[in-house]
Parts: C-alpha cells; structure tokens; sequence
C-alpha cells in the first residue's frame, strides 16, 4: 500500500481532534513463548493502520500545535551483535519509505521528545489506543504508558482513541478492498484444493495441509486465523480448532479459514460432502443453509440494520426448519443456531468497529449462516465476503462454489478456474 495513503489517514484523524493534543501509538512486541523463543510479532493494527510499519518495538507521536500538525516515530538504533541473530531493524530511510514520516528519531529519545512536548506546548490532551478485551486482560504498553503519565502530568486529560480509529477503518479505501480481494482469490485457491484431494478416512490436519500449501506457493505468510476443519460432529462446535480426528465415510467437512494479504483477512466457510455427493438429509439440510444466506444478502444495502441481517436470517432459517419438522416455535431455532450472521472484515479478521449501526457503501462484512445438529453429527456453515456499494452490495467470494450441484460436479471433474 502507497505510504500516501497512511499519510491521508494520519491527516483525517488529526483534522478531527481538538488543538494541543498528542496522539502516542505503540508497535507492541511479540510476547515471549518459552526460553529464548518468542511468538511471531503482529503489530498493532492501529499503528499499522495509520502508519504501515510491521515491525515491534516502534512509537509513533502526533502533535497537533497552532494549527500544525507534527508526526514523529521512534524506531531501535542499529545492533551489530544482535544483528548476528535475529537480523537488522528497519533503517531510518525503510521507515520514512513505508510510512512518509520523515522526522525518525531513536526509541531511546521518545521520552525525551514527550516531556518537551508535554511541558513547552500548552498541551491539554493525549490520546492512546486504550482499547481491553476485558477486566482481565492484561496491560498494553498503552495502559502502562497511561498510568505512568498520570502520575507525571496530572494535568493531561487521558483519552481513548480507540474508537475513533475504529470508526475509520470500518470504511475500506480501494487499496484495502484490493488486498482483501486478493486474500479471497488465494483462498479460493486453497479452498478448491481441499476439495480436490478429499477423502474419508483422511485426517482433518492432513486435508488442511493443502491449503496451508496453497497459501506458502502463493507467497502468503499469514492466516487469518487459525483454520477450522471439522468433519463430521466436529462441525457442530462452533470453533471447533483441534483438526486432529479422522474423517468418517459420508460425512460432511466444514472448512473455515482464510488468508491475509498486507495484513487484510479472508473469511470463508464452505461444507462440503467427504465423497463427492450430499446425502438425501445433508441436501436438504445445507440447501436450507444455503437458502438463509441468499435471503440475508438480499438485505444487505446501505442503510439497513446491520442488526436486521441477523433476524432475516433466523427467519428464513425457522421458516424451512419448521417445514421439515427439525422445530416447531421460532424460539426453538436457539439449540441449532447460536451466533451472529455478521462481523465487520478487515485488518482483523472480526474486525473493529460498532455493529449497532446502518450499513453504508465501503463496509465489507461476513455473512455466515449455518445449522448445527449435534444429534445427528452433522454442522453446515456456508460464508462469504460482502462488500457494501452505493446501491446494494457486491459478494467478494461469488466464485468460491457452493451450489450443490457445483460442489458435486467439482468434486466429480476435480477442476475449477478462480
């Protein structure tokens, strides 16, 4: 992605606060995992959003002062021992490439460079990404940073920015719908694979190596998350992860997973029969699924509920249950579906953003509905990728088959072009 295009979105966001203020966003740092080995670093998706550097360790300072806007970033001064291990850091030049933030300092001068600008500036204000994940979570350098500037400067008013740069990313420029677009064509990819090298009695680990070897043939580092591939009444967990059972005969295969593409997510479930060809009970079941979806897509529009999705699909879904005989009362739909049939999709896979809201163009969003049947070991998701447009909306993932006769067929031929 263009380094203009952090450039528009660190402009926006300073445009929209208030005079002497300072915005502070830390990289983060990967967390240790055992001994000398650590987990594989993920920046923080806010400091990426606004700047594109991947890379741990790294602050970024925005100062807004009489109507002038500052942005500096403070990055580890080169290690020629270190080096010899783990590799070099990014140079000043790499980071003023990737990011456009010309004034690079090193990460040692940050609090220096802050207690100046706190102290000379008239500064009212700092904004850090203080977002939890709950009571417990433990402390981001954010939170850390907060508590200590507290203490320091007790003047400074602490606020969250979380939500504001939320409230950005969940509108997706053309850049990002391209890489979210390239990570659906790379899993489709991969999706046609498994489909292609299916059989009973595999095991669930062995079939989702073939799309982790799509993935690494197409140059793609990065999952979205951890891949689901659950068979039989495995598929009727909902995050079902372990992958480690044997694939029974004539049982159906949920697939949920995806790529990234520069840290942008797919999000893709399809089911499909280990043998090539539905059941008489698994088609009925999955045409339901499959019926649900066209329904609740047909209401995506901007404008809409985003909320208004989820009871279209619980309506179509009870409508066909109860003809079939699997309920009887709408309310009786809770013991087969129990989740959302929509989240946001973007730099995270459930992305951020406020879903009590109405639809507008440049969302993109997952639609998934499904049907869990633990009784009869059978678990029947169907998800696509939507993006929102000015007069509808637009399926991403059209390509990827999932009409039963286009599942058999496949299965049959063994071929497909994406």
């Amino acid at each position: 992605m263009n380094h203009e295009s952090y450039l528009v979105r660190r402009t926006q966001l300073m445009d929209s606060l208030e005079p002497n203020s300072i915005v502070v966003l830390f990289a983060g740092q990967a967390p240790q995992k055992s001994a000398d080995e650590y987990y594989d670093f993920v920046p923080n998706k806010n400091f990426y959003y606004l700047t594109g550097i991947e890379r741990d360790k790294m602050i970024v300072m925005l100062q807004k002062f009489n109507n002038r806007i500052e942005t500096l970033v403070f990055i580890e001064k080169p290690n020629p021992v270190s080096e010899k291990w783990v590799g070099k850091v990014m140079s000043t030049e790499e980071v003023q490439t990737c990011s456009g933030i010309q004034d690079v300092y090193d990460l040692g001068e940050f609090t220096g460079k802050f207690h100046k600008a706190a102290t000379d500036c008239s500064v009212d204000c700092l904004y850090l990404d203080l977002e939890s994940r709950g009571w417990e979570a433990p402390f981001t350098n954010a939170r850390n940073f907060a508590k200590e500037v507290s203490e320091k400067y007790p003047y400074l008013t602490v606020r969250n920015i979380f939500h504001m740069i939320s409230d950005a990313r969940v509108i997706k420029t053309e850049d990002e719908i391209a890489c979210i677009r390239k990570a659906i064509e790379t899993t489709a990819k991969g999706v046609v694979s498994l489909m292609q090298h299916a059989k009973a009695g595999m095991w669930e680990y062995e079939l989702e190596a073939y799309f982790d070897f799509v993935l690494k043939m197409e140059g793609i580092q990065e999952h979205a998350f951890h891949t689901i591939a659950a068979s039989g009444k495995n598929a009727t967990v909902l995050h079902y992860s372990a992958n480690n059972c044997s694939i029974p005969e004539d049982s159906l295969i949920l697939f949920d997973l995806g790529a990234k593409v520069e840290h942008y997510s797919a999000d893709i479930t399809r089911t499909f029969p280990v043998s090539g060809r539905f059941t008489e009970r698994q088609k009925e079941l999955y045409s339901i699924v499959l019926q649900a979806q066209k329904d609740t897509i047909k209401a995506i529009k901007p404008g809409a509920a985003m909320k208004s999705l989820n009871l279209a699909t619980r309506k179509s879904l009870s409508q066909s249950c109860k003809k079939i005989g699997l309920i009887h009362e709408d309310t009786e739909l809770s013991r087969y579906y129990f989740h959302g049939v929509s989240h946001f999709l973007g730099l995270d896979t459930h992305d951020v953003g406020n879903t009590d809201c109405d639809l507008r163009a440049g969302m993109i969003l997952t639609v998934e509905p499904g049907l869990y049947i633990e009784e009869e070991n059978i678990g029947i998701r169907i998800e696509d990728n939507v993006l929102i447009t000015e007069d509808g909306c637009t399926l991403l993932s059209s390509f990827i088959p999932k009409e039963i006769e286009e599942i058999e067929a496949f299965m049959q031929k063994g071929s497909l072009k994406c």
